[in-house]
């Protein structure tokens, strides 16, 4: 009787365990299901968020032809002085540019930010070209950034007087010769003449009061003649057209240069009665070299997105520059970290928690992006290190890497065929967009490139050049040449100052 009793006891404990097994199973599959299904979920709204990106930043070719059309338009009314035109076509009167047959000694100011740079170069005329150049970089101390305008000038002044002074035996100035510069001045200015302008406003950190409406020329020469420095600058130009001058210099089949860097910006050589606010007598050249400030550019044929939206509302100069957040380097990070926060917030991209780091506006630079695009490991290891020390998340899996790759993907290629479709929109603005309708072979044309955007980005500047050759067509693509132009505006200021200098154009005695 008792071993009955210990016999059906242990029945029943072995039944109750087969139960909580069964019932152990269960609750494993439930929450694997539930999990697999929360998976499923979170990868559906993370394709979903991926599906509307991949729409709202799409650039078909024939949207690209529409702005290309919409930013000519813009240009034409720039060029009749209308004051509502969003593209300035400021005119530069710069209406000779280096032909090669420059010789002498030059100098060239670059003053474009919290550094600039003293440059001096020798020119060879056509044969021995650029002989030997020099230059030295200065830091700008911060003091002086928001103190006075006598004391900024006199400080740039000086170190231009220190530099002329370590001038050595290699280059030559001819006797009774006054020395000669060009001045690069990367801020808005409303020009007068090729040496004289007036500041129209301060930007990049600096804010000094006594500067704003006065001639930024004359300014620097009375700092100058205070340092006891005999020099005359002749000529006061833009570094976009310091680019296009520099490009000019190496290559005479030069018609445009374009910056795509921190910021955007293009010029181009105009025919002088193609400008009706001109109201001077035409150059003889019957030329004029145009400063477009296309990054002011919009149009509601621009793929803006909720991205693009939402960063320009919260940006110092909302509505403005437009053009340019879509496709500069100061921005494409920010666009990439934007998109990633919502992927985060609506797709638990990188776990439960939103990286704090990831709210942070600005955290995710463009050189940073590039870095990530350009990684193409089997692992995307880079790319993984990257969001750890960006963004905080220690360790990622595949798929979100190549999510963020992906991401990277859009965003530069978007900006890179809008880019495209700028430079495109000046050649047709000049009839360098497709062959001569009598017959003949179209001239070559070359467009000069500078900025750290194009120069090392190079998924970036891949794709320009391949959108460009697109929009042309095949013939004409053929004679149009894209060519980096490194840091062309330091020489082309220089190279100003000899085509317009008071001595006949810099040629030898």
């Amino acid at each position: 009787m008792v071993k009955a009793v210990v016999v059906g006891a242990a029945v029943v404990a072995c039944a109750a365990v087969g139960v909580a097994v069964v019932l152990e199973r269960r609750r494993r599959k439930r929450d694997a299901d539930l999990l697999g299904s929360a998976e499923a979920e979170r990868r559906r709204r993370a394709a979903a968020v991926i599906e509307e990106v991949e729409s709202s930043l799409a650039t078909p070719t024939a949207l690209l032809r529409s702005i290309a059309d919409a930013m000519v338009a813009e240009m034409e009314r720039g060029l009749r002085g209308d004051i509502h035109a969003q593209l300035k076509m400021l005119i530069s009167y710069v209406d000779s540019l280096p032909t090669g047959d420059e010789h002498g000694l030059f100098y060239a100011l670059d003053l474009g930010g919290t550094n600039f740079r003293v440059l001096r170069v020798q020119l060879g005329g056509k044969e021995k070209r650029v002989v030997k150049q020099q230059y030295e970089e200065v830091s700008i101390p911060p003091h002086l950034m928001v103190g006075t305008s006598m004391e900024l000038f006199d400080f740039i002044a000086a170190a231009l007087a220190k530099f002329v002074g370590t001038e050595g035996e290699d280059f030559q100035l001819p006797e009774g010769r006054q020395r000669e510069l060009g001045f690069t001045f990367s801020f808005p200015v409303n020009q007068t003449s090729i040496s004289s302008g007036t500041l129209i406003k301060w930007t990049k950190g600096f804010s000094i009061n006594g500067t704003v409406g006065e001639d930024v020329v004359s300014e620097l020469s009375r700092a100058m003649e205070r340092q006891g420095l005999d020099m005359k600058a002749t000529a006061l130009v833009n570094d976009t057209v310091g680019t296009l001058a520099g490009g000019r210099y190496m290559d005479t089949d030069v018609v445009a240069a374009v910056i795509l860097g921190t910021g955007t910006n293009a010029a181009y050589v105009e025919h002088a009665n193609a400008i009706p606010k001109w109201t001077g007598l035409l150059p003889k050249s019957g030329k004029m070299v145009i400063n477009t400030e296309w990054g002011s550019f919009k149009s509601n044929k621009l793929p803006l997105s909720e991205y693009d939206k939402a960063m320009d509302f919260e940006s110092l100069n909302p509505g403005e520059q437009i053009y340019e957040k879509m496709i500069s380097g100061m921005y494409l990070g920010e666009i990439v970290r934007r998109i990633l926060l919502k992927l985060a917030h609506e797709a638990s991209l990188f776990g439960d928690v939103v990286p704090p780091k990831l709210e942070l506006p600005f955290i995710l630079r463009t050189p940073d992006m590039s870095a990530m695009h350009h990684d193409s490991s089997h692992d995307l290891k880079t790319l993984g290190a990257k969001l750890k020390d960006i963004v905080g998340v220690a360790d990622t899996s595949l798929e979100v890497r190549y999510i963020t790759r992906h991401i990277c993907d859009l965003v530069a290629e978007r900006a890179a065929r809008l880019a495209a479709a700028g430079v495109y929109s000046i050649l047709k603005k000049i009839g360098r967009d497709k062959v001569p309708s009598g017959g003949g072979k179209m001239p070559r044309t070359v467009v000069a490139l500078d900025g750290g955007l194009y120069e090392h980005y190079k998924k970036f500047s891949s794709c320009v050049e391949a959108t460009l050759t697109d929009l042309l067509g095949e013939e004409a693509s053929s004679s149009v040449v894209a060519k980096l132009a490194n840091d062309g505006s330091g020489i082309g200021a220089a190279l100003l100052a000899a085509s317009h200098s008071q001595y006949q154009y810099g040629a030898s005695d």
